[in-house]
């Protein structure tokens, strides 16, 4: 795929062609400081010490709304070819990491799995991005290309369509909308509403989405005049889950802080990675290895500072000749988890990207 693809239910913004790349912040900092761009566009990895894929793009264009292809060409047939771990695995994962979380080594930790799919034909990002966009007309759909990334991501794509936005900024205004928390949809209109009344007064998931607020206030408290954070979250909802949200909002002291900066800060929050942030991260980086650009950050930022930056979550990375994807998701797991439940929450949440594909999250490998 040549270019990036944004589109967010208010607009949405797509570049083509690439002037520079960086594979780290500092640089892609600099290009815009010395207005060598007028914007950059990419993804910055989960692991904050891995290489980010960063771009100056040579086109930007914007439109009103979300994403509408003139056509929407078919997928090719998809399956599952295998679990990583399978399910057997992750449930004594996390069964491990509840021992450790009681023990009070850590206070939450985000566990995730993936699943390898095997195309018959190459899979257009483009055609995947429409068909997820059109799915979830609410969520924030992106592609785009990873390989400012290095070797290893050479033509490689992400595609994925989230429901959380980790900031925008515009002007001295931030703003943020963490998502911890989520219960199933269900069927039923009556049993629905009773499942996110029953997240929306679970001790458990309250305070696992605590641990996002307060990480949030306080990276954003030292930065701002005013921070306006909610006592309680509110309820949201997808066509899969209910979650816990935060709409959070607050002025910069320093208009020159940019939505990159403030990226780079607050990512990655405890909402993907868990808290402590540094033995959160080890205990990922121990279990789980190279998580790559899933639960890291997809977004823009423009040479005054303004700009975008989802969650890239509900995502799949493409290889080069598209025929292989990794889909990835996750739960985050306090001490009053339960490890059958986290495992279907994972389920359920692939199924945002596996429903585009026609694919069954539940299929066997």
């Amino acid at each position: 795929m040549d270019g990036f693809l944004l589109s967010r239910p208010d607009r949405t913004l797509r570049t083509t062609g690439t002037r520079e790349r960086f594979d780290n912040t500092d640089a892609a900092a600099d290009a815009l400081a010395s207005a060598r761009t007028d914007v950059v566009v990419g993804a910055l990895p989960f692991d904050p010490a891995a290489r980010a894929a960063l771009t100056a793009p040579e086109t930007v264009s914007w439109t009103p709304g979300p994403w509408h292809p003139e056509t929407t060409p078919p997928l090719p047939r998809v399956r599952i070819e295998r679990e990583i771990p399978s399910a057997a695995v992750h449930v004594e994962r996390v069964r491990g990491l509840i021992e450790r979380l009681r023990r009070g080594e850590l206070d939450k930790v985000v566990a995730a799995r993936a699943v390898q799919l095997a195309a018959d034909e190459p899979i257009s990002p483009e055609t995947l991005a429409a068909r997820m966009v059109t799915r979830h007309a609410a969520a924030n759909g992106f592609a785009l290309d990873l390989t400012a990334a290095g070797p290893g991501y050479v033509g490689h794509t992400l595609v994925g369509a989230s429901p959380e936005i980790l900031l925008s900024r515009r002007g001295r205004t931030v703003t943020c909308r963490p998502l911890a928390g989520s219960a199933p949809r269900r069927a039923d209109p009556d049993a629905d509403r009773a499942e996110g009344a029953e997240l929306l007064a679970s001790s458990k998931n309250l305070a696992e989405h605590a641990f996002v607020v307060e990480w949030i206030r306080d990276i954003l408290g030292p930065l701002c005049v005013d921070l306006d954070v909610p006592v309680a979250p509110e309820l949201t909802r997808t066509g899969e889950l209910w979650h816990l949200a935060s709409p959070i909002r607050g002025e910069l002291r320093d208009p020159s802080v940019g939505s990159l900066e403030l990226a780079t800060l607050l990512h990655p929050t405890p909402a993907v990675c868990g808290t402590p942030t540094a033995r959160a991260l080890d205990a990922i980086r121990e279990l789980e290895g190279d998580r790559r650009f899933y639960g890291g950050a997809v977004g823009w930022c423009d040479g005054v500072g303004d700009g975008d930056w989802i969650v890239a979550i509900r995502c799949a990375e493409i290889d080069a000749d598209g025929t292989t994807a990794l889909a990835w998701a996750g739960g985050g797991i306090v001490a009053a988890s339960d490890p059958e439940t986290e495992l279907d929450e994972t389920t359920t949440k692939l199924g945002t990207l596996l429903g585009a594909l026609g694919v069954d999250a539940r299929e066997p490998a």
